[in-house]
């Protein structure tokens, strides 16, 4: 016979067990929270080199990869999701040397899925909200257009003038680039009769890749460096301040989108935008075309990724959206994406040719990146003579060695890298790599921390560092100085002139004029820049500093709580990741960094300069929402996005993008996402109207509702 259970035991045996889930859970959460912080400031760095400079440091596919992590550990995590995560914003900031340009409505990114799978997956949920939404008729008529690499843009008419161009930025400031479209052949100036009294085209610029292999053939020709690729060069192209170099790079553009339109006519979908768009003498692209279902969409998308060379302009992928465009309306969009349209990225190309040898080069920060030198091959859309390696265990991983024949790999058509060896070609005796123990610049001995993958060379007087880190703090994210770039700080710096970037302010015309073919226009030019840039806000100072892990983001946070450089360089890495955003492993290299006696001399430099060390001034406002979490969604009247965030943070409060069972308040405007509201009925979080939203912030109190009790 079973002897009784003791109900005492079992009791403090489920105590045990809750215990042991409470530690694991606590467990999950904070390695989940450290690396989220990781994934954050690498995105916002790599974002930073693609929107903001045109000069991306690794494939697309591997910011991708990055952007899938942060999004699968913050839906895994929602408690950790904030509302400047990069996966909740669109492209980068906009730069300086161009003025701002406030979208009227918001050029949105898209969301991406790379497989059949992942396109089902995305088909599935949209008939999911499409039965939620009563309808069944449109449900399979789809436009399919290609994804143009190139450079988005919203170019606003008025009364059939045009009168405005911007960049798209960050989704709702650009950059005024009116001058530079002007100059692309493709953009209509004027509107015929009949055009809507405002009209906003939305659309792509671009290089074709005749017009980019005739470009580096004339660099070739010239001895000058040769540019990467379309995309970059096409960005960087539009964005010069002397139009007339805009207009002789040959750029072209397609329209695919419309933004703000008053007095045009009433449109019932998608592909009656192109009708429009071409009546009126844009350029709408031929192979843009209706579909029923997905599974025309993603035949669509596979014969596009065996044709893409077909064409005269290089693309990454099928864009497909529904096409009833009051069904758009009614499925919306989240922070950064509308619901109705995705993009099916397509994979990267692979080529195989002989690995020459095996470099290594030394960027700002000190890493040590390894490189395979090839015989050049076509892949992915251009010739390909380097790839990179990323790291020591990559080169062991891949086996690769000086002397295989190599898969290459066009990773995002951005920068090729080197997949793994054809074992069965490897010739006999073929020795392994092995990486180097000293800096190939400098010959200090290269460093690798424990638990990282990568090996640094600490010595902050490195050449390759002292040039990578001063490029880094003239670029347009950073403090703007247009004509520092990397072929004049190199001179510079081989000349004896900057060491570091304090001595960027001590540059004088005397020393400049006596650089053989420096002229005296360029020197005046260079001198008013970099005077300019003494008054740039903290925030860019910041991120000019090159402090490893530090991004845009991070910067801002750390300048609006401190308000001053001297604020930040005294405080301890716990006050540094007591702000909310920044966290341990950017508090710890930002109070590592201005602890360095090097890098105080530097400060030193600035100061005397009279580069602006001060931020936004401290918010005095009462700390009413101090401890509260409240979530924002739909549009408030008498505020932006960002305002509403701001009142809120400004109080003491958070204001993450999504709704969990520690939300405080769900506070509604016009245009809601109906994911929110229906998670905080879930969860009975108290939903606000805007009445509701200025009591609690004016008390910390959440409103009764009418009627009832809260």
């Amino acid at each position: 016979m079973a002897e009784p259970v003791d109900d005492a035991n079992r009791e403090h045996a489920n105590r045990e067990d809750a215990n042991r889930e409470d530690i694991s859970t606590a467990h999950a959460l904070t390695s989940a929270s450290h690396r989220i912080d990781e994934l954050r400031s690498t995105i916002n760095y790599h974002s930073q080199l693609y929107y903001e400079t045109d000069a991306p440091e690794i494939p697309d596919a591997e910011f991708d990869a990055l952007l899938v992590e942060l999004r699968d550990l913050e839906t895994e995590f929602p408690e950790l999701l904030t509302a400047d995560s990069p996966t909740q914003v669109v492209g980068g900031a906009a730069s300086a040397t161009f003025s701002p340009v406030e979208h009227s409505v918001a050029m949105m990114s898209l969301d991406n899925v790379f497989s059949r799978e992942e396109l089902q997956a995305w088909g599935e949920r949209l008939d999911r909200r499409l039965t939620e939404l009563g309808d069944q008729a449109a449900r399979t008529a789809l436009v399919a257009e290609l994804k143009i690499d190139g450079l988005a843009v919203s170019i606003r008419y008025e009364n059939g003038h045009l009168v405005q161009a911007a960049t798209r930025g960050d989704g709702r400031v650009g950059e005024d680039v009116t001058a530079n479209v002007r100059t692309i052949a493709s953009v209509p100036h004027e509107l015929p009769e009949g055009a809507p009294e405002v009209l906003e085209v939305r659309g792509e610029i671009y290089m074709p890749i005749a017009t980019f292999a005739a470009l580096n053939n004339a660099q070739a020709a010239a001895g000058e460096r040769l540019y990467v690729n379309p995309r970059n060069t096409a960005a960087g192209s539009l964005r010069q301040k002397d139009s007339s170099i805009t207009a002789s790079r040959g750029l072209a553009f397609w329209s695919y989108q419309l933004g703000e339109v008053v007095g045009g006519p009433e449109l019932e979908s998608h592909h009656d935008t192109f009708t429009l768009l071409a009546s009126l003498g844009f350029p709408v692209n031929p192979e843009a075309t209706v579909l029923e279902g997905l599974e025309a969409a993603m035949a669509h998308c596979l014969h596009w990724q065996q044709h893409r060379h077909d064409l005269d302009y290089e693309i990454d992928g099928i864009v497909i959206k529904v096409d009833d465009l009051a069904l758009q309306r009614e499925l919306g969009a989240t922070a950064k994406a509308p619901r109705w349209a995705i993009a099916y990225k397509f994979p990267p190309e692979e080529r195989t040719t002989r690995l020459i040898e095996i470099g290594v080069s030394i960027g700002r920060t000190g890493r040590a990146t390894p490189y395979a030198q090839l015989e050049p091959v076509f892949v992915g859309g251009s010739t390909v003579a380097m790839a990179t390696l990323h790291n020591q265990d990559q080169v062991a991983f891949k086996d690769v060695r000086p002397g295989d024949l190599v898969i290459v790999r066009k990773a995002g058509d951005v920068i090729p890298e080197v997949v793994g060896p054809v074992l069965s070609e490897r010739p006999e005796g073929l020795a392994p790599w092995v990486f180097p123990t000293n800096c190939p610049v400098c010959g200090h001995t290269l460093n690798r921390p424990v638990g990282e993958s990568d090996h640094r060379c600490l010595n902050l007087r490195c050449p390759a560092r002292v040039a990578g880190s001063i490029e880094h703090f003239a670029s347009r994210g950073a403090m703007d100085i247009e004509g520092l770039g990397e072929q004049r700080v190199q001179q510079f710096c081989e000349l004896g002139l900057l060491a570091d970037v304090g001595d960027v302010y001590s540059l004088t015309e005397t020393a400049l004029l006596d650089i053989d073919k420096f002229q005296d226009k360029s020197v005046a030019k260079l001198l008013a820049a970099i005077d300019g840039s003494r008054t740039q806000p903290l925030a860019r100072l910041l991120v000019g500093l090159n402090i490893r892990h530090l991004a845009g983001a991070g910067s801002q946070l750390l300048a609006a709580h401190f308000g001053h450089l001297d604020a930040i360089a005294a405080a301890s890495v716990e006050e540094l990741a007591a702000v909310e955003g920044v966290g341990t492993t950017i508090a710890t290299s930002v109070a590592d960094w201005f602890g360095d006696a090097t890098n105080q001399a530097v400060i030193a430099k600035l100061r005397a300069a009279g580069v602006n060390f001060e931020g936004p001034a401290p918010s005095e406002l009462p700390q009413t929402l101090a401890g509260l979490i409240v979530v924002v969604t739909g549009t408030l009247p008498g505020f932006t996005r960002d305002q509403a965030e701001a009142a809120i943070k400004g109080r003491g409060g958070k204001s993450p993008a999504s709704v969990s069972k520690k939300t405080t308040a769900l506070v509604v405007g016009a245009e809601p996402g109906a994911s929110k509201i229906t998670k905080a009925t879930e969860l009975g979080v108290p939903v606000l109207d805007l009445a509701g939203f200025m009591v609690l912030l004016e008390t910390g109190t959440v409103p009764a509702p009418p009627g009832g009790t809260s």
